[in-house]
């Protein structure tokens, strides 16, 4: 064979030629730019034609009938000349083929529809190839950068995808419909091509998978959209994947140093969260509504796969929290926002968490060597604060005032958990006070104050004024004079005025020997007991007006009895 017959039939293979094939001539009018595969001998076509005679009149057409024509080339199952005219064509060429008799229907004809010795003119357009040895071809054309699990069999996944012929025709879309597509892999839920060709994919990526016939849906196809022995074209864009088997997973735990202690079932909890799915994309997040999700944790309150991953954490700790469907919103998803069968990451931040048996937890900080005397009930003490959230959040100090902070303890001045954080302290110790919220501000909070949080005092006690007992304006704090009235009666002419009552009650005060509500004004101290011992209300006290509160409230307890 001379070289330049070799360089004739090789200048016939490319794109561009109009070839002469034994007697049958091919003219490609019009020819794809791109054009990946021709057809050899041996695969399989499916194409459309319209067939006439040398004078131009048609006597068969596939778009007549409204469906294309699928053979195999190279093994007689088609005329002759189609079977070497639609060699090296590529999927959606046109091309015209004229086919001499005796590569048609010969001497013979066919009936009455095409005479002995005719012509052919097939105008071809070429649909479809495919042959038994194809495999799944996977293109990836994009994936993330970070991919820590990919599909296997038996894993359920979320994914979106353009389906296409193979000549570009569109029968299906989950983007049209609104929702991904979701599936078991490997248990006969997807076509065979699909659930090989989706294997090994990361959530993120997107892949072309293209699928021969024999691998889809064969010779059926599959209602008006996928005609019978169709390659099928996926662009598949993966959304999600997680296995029925999967527990929930715990990463980038961040925890402070100090955790005295780890949140339990039954706890109640205050926690910050971003909530999005695998691909990143965001459905929800507490700090949009600047306000902390609060729940019980272990008893059901929230989804289970929440429920387990808030216990064992610490205040003020970090991690991300992923769940399978199956321990989030399931198959029915939830709401808009949450689809069927979603995986979810939780991004969350634990401010702050306490059980309803919590009790005051109180830390000495410092304790000054001579301590004679602690704060009680009734005592009217001065002290400094600071008040913060456990997250660090500054709430409320004694420094924003002018002056100290006062109260009298035990008369619900302060919240019950400051109040008992306050008693048992000495002039100048310091401590902090952590208190839960039912000791606090419960759960609705105060103004500047979270519902249910657990608060934060640090505590220093500047000066301590013992107290009284309620009811009371005075009390002896040594036993009061055997003869009281006597010892009132200064000038002993049997009358106490109010002078002289005033004069002799600072007197007890100032040797010790008794002790005034403190808080209050001593002078209206001494005139609201003068008027009740002045019990005739004629400006004197005599001996037999006059009564100990303690005799008093016998008195009063025995005319109720």
């Amino acid at each position: 064979m001379s070289v330049l017959l070799l360089l004739l039939l090789k200048a016939c293979t490319y794109v561009g030629c109009n070839p002469t094939i034994g007697d049958v001539v091919v003219d490609r009018y019009s020819i794809p730019i791109l054009c990946p595969r021709e057809v050899k001998s041996g695969d399989y076509v499916r194409y459309h034609y319209n067939v006439t005679f040398q004078d131009g009149k048609t006597f068969d057409s596939s778009y007549e009938r409204g469906a294309a024509s699928v053979g195999q080339t190279g093994q007689g199952r088609l005329i002759a000349g189609i079977d070497k005219g639609i060699l090296g064509m590529c999927v959606n060429e046109k091309r015209k083929v004229t086919v001499p008799p005796h590569l048609a229907y010969g001497s013979l004809g066919a009936g009455d529809v095409v005479p002995p010795d005719s012509t052919l003119v097939f105008d071809l357009m070429l649909l479809d190839m495919w042959n038994k040895a194809d495999l799944v071809v996977t293109e990836t054309v994009s994936s993330p950068r970070d991919c820590k699990r990919s599909v296997k069999r038996t894993d359920f996944v979320r994914y979106h995808f353009n389906g296409t012929l193979l000549d570009g025709t569109p029968f299906d879309s989950s983007y049209n419909k609104g929702q991904t597509h979701d599936s078991l892999v490997g248990e006969g839920w997807l076509i065979k091509g699909m659930d090989e060709g989706i294997l090994g994919m990361c959530v993120g990526e997107t892949r072309n998978i293209i699928i021969p016939p024999f691998l889809a849906y064969g010779e059926k196809g599959s209602g008006k959209e996928i005609p019978s022995q169709a390659t099928l074209v996926f662009n598949v864009l993966l959304a999600d994947l997680h296995n029925p088997k999967d527990d929930i997973t715990v990463e980038n735990q961040v925890v402070p140093e100090a955790c005295a202690r780890k949140s339990v079932a039954g706890d109640y909890m205050r926690y910050h969260y971003n909530g999005t799915f695998l691909n990143g994309v965001t459905f929800d997040t507490s700090y949009q509504r600047n306000n902390t999700y609060n729940t019980y944790i272990g008893m059901g309150y929230v989804i289970s796969g929440m429920d387990k991953g808030l216990q064992g954490v610490c205040i003020g700790e970090r991690r991300r929290v992923t769940l399978p469907p199956h321990m989030a919103y399931g198959e029915q998803g939830a709401g808009k926002d949450i689809p069927g069968s979603a995986v979810l990451v939780f991004d969350i931040h634990v401010i702050d968490f306490h059980n309803p048996k919590d009790s005051v937890e109180v830390h000495v900080t410092h304790k000054p060597e001579v301590c004679n005397l602690t704060s009680d009930v009734d005592d009217l003490i001065h002290y400094h604060y600071n008040c913060s959230l456990l997250d660090g959040t500054r709430l409320f100090s004694s420094s924003d005032y002018d002056n100290l902070q006062d109260t009298v303890l035990g008369a619900d001045k302060v919240i019950d958990g400051l109040d008992e954080g306050l008693r048992g302290m000495c002039v100048g110790e310091r401590r902090t006070v952590i208190i839960p919220p039912h000791l606090g501000h419960g759960e609705k909070g105060a103004t500047g104050v979270p519902g249910s949080a657990v608060l934060h005092f640090e505590l220093e006690l500047m000066d301590l004024q013992k107290g009284v007992p309620e009811g009371y304006l005075f009390v002896w704090v040594e036993d009061a004079p055997l003869e009281l009235f006597q010892a009132m009666d200064i000038n002993q002419n049997g009358e106490v005025p109010i002078e002289e009552f005033g004069e002799f009650i600072m007197l007890q005060v100032a040797e010790g020997k008794g002790r005034m509500k403190p808080g209050v004004d001593p002078e209206e101290i001494i005139a609201d007991m003068f008027r009740n011992q002045d019990r005739n209300k004629d400006g004197v006290i005599v001996a037999e007006e006059l009564k100990l509160k303690v005799e008093e409230d016998k008195e009063r307890m025995h005319e109720e009895l």
